[in-house]
């Protein structure tokens, strides 16, 4: 029996090293790219394989020394990759203050409602409840426009999407909206939106919604269109004069070298930092989740509130946040910052997905 444990622990062990080691491959296939997403996993897996074998196994063989060795290297390199997402980590986004006011205020809510879920009343009552200023759906069809009509209602300025190949995407606003852009960056069938809000207080705040598709098999062979995908909006971002939210979900992690580079070139920030995961996919599986849906914004705002909100009967949780309007207080947080290499991936992760977005269109 004790026999037996230990194989186990040895092949789980070398699956979390493996695991770990082939994302530092530079290649964007999805069997490689598909384990950035669980860090957090990996790092228990690996270190309850290291105190199992320490326990059970033996120390005398090379290759143990080796299966410790290298499970002692996984658990301290996916603690580095996940430990800005917990608490023990600084804020990078400081936390505004009680006597804010509502004029300054901006809130968001984002939902990827899972197109086929047909639980409508839990959205409803959700939004209802939270009433943001900005309510953006994702997978969203004309079923989903339909079925909540009774609460976006409300919403006097909205972009609407509706499609039925999971891409729909609806964004609606208490707040008025000016330069509603539809774009279809790498795809003809995966719209982003770009559009500016008028705070209470007059502030005009430039605001993008994004959902490109993952890299997994049913949807992409790999990850290039995605990230580039993701990098064009930074670049985008990064010439504006205008404090900037962007919001959705990226089908990518919070710590992966993508999202990482998003940040860079854009100098947005993540309210996360020193927070929590917020993992809002899989709400199916307790024990696979990693956060997939984001809300990035500029160093002008600080933060109120951010919050999973409750279970939809989507695979997605939906994601809340409220940002305060603080632009006299930007230079107290410390912007994301671009090193030597940032432009050169940048232009890479671009040309990369222009080219392989150029290659799907011919083979169809």
């Amino acid at each position: 029996m004790k026999k037996a444990a230990i194989v186990v622990i040895q092949a789980l062990g070398s699956f979390s090293i493996l695991a770990t080691a082939l994302p530092l491959l530079t290649l964007e296939e999805w069997y490689v790219r598909v384990f950035d997403f669980p860090r957090v996993q990996l790092f228990f897996l690996a270190l309850f394989c290291l105190v199992l074998f320490l326990w059970l196994g033996s120390r005398n063989r090379k290759r143990d020394k080796l299966l410790i060795a290298g499970l002692v290297v996984t658990v301290v390199y996916q603690a580095i990759q996940i430990y800005s997402y917990t608490i023990l980590s600084p804020v990078q986004v400081q936390q505004a203050e009680k006597d804010g006011t509502q004029e300054a205020e901006l809130s968001i809510m984002v939902s990827n409602v899972l197109m086929t879920n047909t639980e409508h009343g839990k959205l409803i009552a959700l939004t209802e409840d939270k009433n943001p200023d900005i309510l953006i759906l994702l997978e969203s069809d004309s079923v989903w426009q339909r079925a909540v009509k009774s609460v976006t209602s409300k919403y006097k300025y909205r972009v609407e999407i509706p499609l039925n190949n999971t891409y729909g995407m609806h964004l609606y606003s208490q707040l008025p909206l000016r330069q509603k852009r539809i774009s279809y960056l790498l795809d003809e069938e995966i719209p982003s939106i770009k559009t500016f809000v008028k705070l209470r207080n007059g502030t005009w705040v430039e605001l993008h919604a994004v959902h490109p598709k993952p890299p997994v098999p049913t949807e992409d062979p790999n990850s290039k269109k995605r990230d580039a995908e993701i990098v064009m909006i930074a670049r985008d971002i990064s010439n504006s004069r205008y404090p900037v939210v962007v919001a959705g979900d990226f089908n990518d992690v919070a710590w992966s070298r993508t999202t990482a580079l998003f940040q860079e070139v854009s100098s947005l920030m993540d309210p996360r930092i020193g927070r929590g995961l917020f993992s809002t996919f899989n709400a199916n599986y307790p024990l696979l989740r990693w956060p997939l849906d984001h809300i990035f914004h500029s160093d002008h705002f600080k933060l109120v509130q951010i919050e999973r909100l409750p279970d939809i009967d989507s695979d997605h949780f939906p994601i809340y946040i409220k940002l305060s309007f603080a632009p006299e207080n930007k230079y107290e947080q410390e912007e994301p910052e671009p090193d030597e290499d940032t432009d050169e991936d940048a232009i890479e992760t671009i040309a990369e997905g222009m080219e392989e977005a150029r290659e799907v269109k011919e083979e169809n």
